[in-house]
């Protein structure tokens, strides 16, 4: 078994270790969400944390880890004898972002249950997970079914399997802890609400504190048992500090004044429900704990506030996370000072109840706005030289609020990525036939499994009231759900566009698109075109918010080379199909339709979009073009595309649904 990097060891990082060093002390925190840039020790830090994890007592045996001094009466593999248990490390289980839903939750052998009436039951990752850590690397890229599952056993403390009609239940109560890159795009807000606390974290830009994390990199790659030896020290104390913390936990009390404080942070900052009300209790009681008090003071609500709140007050998926710490500063104050808290907890923001972190200094508004700076430079300029001989380049505008656009969906079925956006043949969903399973049954048809069997039981000598089944009499369920798409936003920023009010409109109908793709689990990509070439502000991403940010951003002026726009969109595509074969495209044109430089730009443009129409791609056209005085040159480009047009005013109307289907609709008829 391989070494693991030691948890003291890690440098710096102080709110991602005190994150996670309190969930070890009071479980019931409810598991931490680390959110940050690549190469930031997420995953160090949370696989060194089993190291550190008391010992739990489990009954001999149970595969389920019952513990012994209340057994689950449910047990699968009860009822359990009293008095044997055995003691073991707590378990850190880590969930494949693609793993299968019978390796989460377990699965039932269908044919013994069908054929013998018997509950052969494997468990799954929840069953490893109980009274242990379930770790989620890139939690943000876990498809929709396996979110599912992880909500309903996090609210239930359980886990269900069912297949036709045999059920199977177990206790699944874990610590859950997820690690995500926000480039790579953001989380449903059901699970979100689920992760107890939250960290952003963000590399040092500090030199000694680099070389530093380099010395020991080394150091431990060089040797990783000689490397842990060095920490073993350090690494023991906080282990018995954690059970101290443990033990004197019962004893901790959170008074009235910090319950008001905590009541009045949520509230002032507009928070849903009352979650974070009681994740806040726990974390200051877990912080009182870990600096050996038996009263919760002022700063540690305060610290559990910048914890437990920045990712619960979110009220849109492109809003900035974090917290306000002046306004906190001033609700803290405001209701301090009862129940014996005192003016020292209002006086003294920045706690360290273990030496190490205090109140976070703007954890969440740093990677961002670092990610912000170097956005601008892509979207303004991309290697696009200055536009002449036409209008010089504009100052961004600022985009309209955006609003509800009606669904543009792929036609046809698909088998893409979970979604939400186009029909697709999928693991979950509305049955609509049965075929032979291929490979592994995961999902019985059990009508037309008794159909195939049925008509050989004489043969097969049946004499009681069972049914005799075989493995070639399975049929698997084949079922129809959704699938999420590829949309790419293939946008006109040139002078023909660069008035202020209608670059506005322009921004805010692509936001309210790119809201849309975020609830639809799409992947978003970006392509802008103006002066002389087209640049690709944003490949194609899970980041819905990174294209936001580089939409905001987009500078207008010059002419319009329409056609390099089109061709750098195609080739896009092309190598898009190249690493997901099976994720289909739908190209989203916001332009005028005009086309202006180089010879014949007109000709040019319509040889380009017809490369979307020989492949079949669907696309729409948003038309941008206004005045009373109309061209019509974004329905003709539409026709060249193969798609259809639609104007700023029609993106909110009904008459938009279905539009992609009829279009390949009328394309196929003639």
């Amino acid at each position: 078994m391989s070494t693991p990097f030691p948890f003291t060891a890690v440098v710096g990082q102080d709110d991602l270790r005190l994150a996670l060093l309190l969930n070890a002390v009071s479980p019931s925190v409810g598991g931490v969400l680390v959110r940050g840039e690549k190469g930031t020790a997420k995953s160090t830090a949370v696989r060194a944390l089993s190291a550190l994890m008391p010992e739990v007592d489990v009954v001999s045996g149970c595969r389920f880890s019952c513990d012994p001094d209340s057994p689950d009466p449910a047990c699968p593999d009860g009822p359990h004898e009293p008095g044997a248990f055995a003691s073991r490390p707590a378990r850190m289980v880590e969930l494949p972002v693609g793993a299968s839903e019978d390796r989460l939750v377990g699965a039932l052998d269908i044919e013994r249950a069908l054929a013998e009436g018997v509950k052969a039951f494997e468990p799954g990752l929840l069953a490893d997970a109980h009274r242990g850590i379930l770790y989620v690397d890139e939690v943000n890229l876990l498809h929709d079914h396996l979110v599912d599952l992880l909500l309903d056993a996090a609210a239930m403390g359980a886990s269900y399997v069912e297949r036709e009609g045999v059920s199977v239940r177990h206790a699944a109560r874990f610590l859950l802890v997820g690690t995500m890159n926000p480039e790579e795009g953001e989380l449903r807000p059901q699970l979100l609400d689920r992760f107890g606390l939250t960290v952003e974290v963000a590399a040092s830009r500090e030199p000694d504190q680099r070389v530093e994390v380099v010395r020991r990199r080394l150091a431990y790659d060089d040797d990783p048992a000689a490397f842990a030896a060095c920490w073993a020290d350090e690494e023991a104390a906080v282990r018995a500090r954690i059970v101290a913390a443990r033990e004197l936990l019962p004893s901790v009390r959170l008074g009235d004044g910090a319950l008001r404080q905590i009541a009045a942070t949520c509230a002032a900052f507009d928070v849903d429900g009352m979650r974070a009300d009681i994740v806040m209790a726990r974390t200051a009681t877990a912080l009182a704990a870990w600096a050996g008090r038996t009263e919760v003071l002022a700063e540690d609500v305060r610290q559990a506030a910048l914890l437990a709140l920045p990712h619960r007050r979110r009220r849109n998926p492109f809003d900035a996370p974090g917290l306000d710490e002046d306004k906190l500063d001033e609700t803290l104050e405001e209701f301090g000072g009862q129940d014996g808290q005192g003016e020292d907890g209002d006086d003294d923001p920045d706690p360290g109840p273990d030496g190490g972190p205090g109140g976070q200094p703007e954890p969440d508004d740093a990677p961002q706005g670092d990610g912000d700076a170097a956005a601008r430079p892509e979207a303004g300029e991309g290697g696009e030289p200055q536009p002449s001989g036409g209008a010089g380049e504009q100052s961004p505008a600022r985009a309209a609020e955006p609003f509800r656009t009606k669904v543009l969906s792929v036609p046809g079925l698909g088998q893409g990525a979970a979604g939400r956006r186009s029909r697709a043949r999928t693991e979950h969903g509305r049955t609509t036939g049965a075929r032979r399973p291929r490979g592994a049954l995961t999902k019985l048809h059990l009508a037309a499994t008794v159909q195939a069997a049925a008509p050989h039981q004489r043969a097969r000598g049946r004499s009681g009231p069972g049914l005799v089944v075989r493995r070639d009499d399975l049929r698997q369920a084949t079922r129809e759900g959704r699938e999420g798409n590829l949309v790419l936003f293939v946008v006109d920023a040139s002078g023909s566009m660069a008035a202020r009010q209608r670059m506005s409109a322009v921004k805010g109908a692509v936001l309210s698109l790119l809201l849309d793709a975020y609830q639809r689990r799409d992947k978003v990509g970006l392509v802008t075109f103006r002066g002389s070439a087209a640049d690709v502000a944003l490949p194609p991403t899970s980041s819905v918010d990174a294209a936001a940010v580089r939409l905001e951003s987009l500078p207008t002026g010059g002419r319009t080379p329409l056609a390099a726009g089109l061709l750098r969109a195609h080739e896009v595509l092309r190598v898009e199909r190249l690493r997901d074969p099976a994720r289909r495209a739908l190209v989203v044109v916001v332009t005028d339709g005009r086309a202006t430089g180089g010879p014949e730009p007109v000709a040019l443009a319509g040889r380009a979009a017809r490369l979307f129409a020989a492949d079949g791609v669907a696309s729409v056209v948003v038309d941008c073009e206004s005045g009373p005085v109309r061209l019509g040159l974004a329905g003709r480009l539409a026709g060249e595309l193969g798609g259809t047009a639609v104007t700023l005013d029609e993106l909110r109307a009904d008459s938009i649904a279905g539009l992609v289907k009829d279009v390949q609709g009328s394309r196929r008829a003639a």
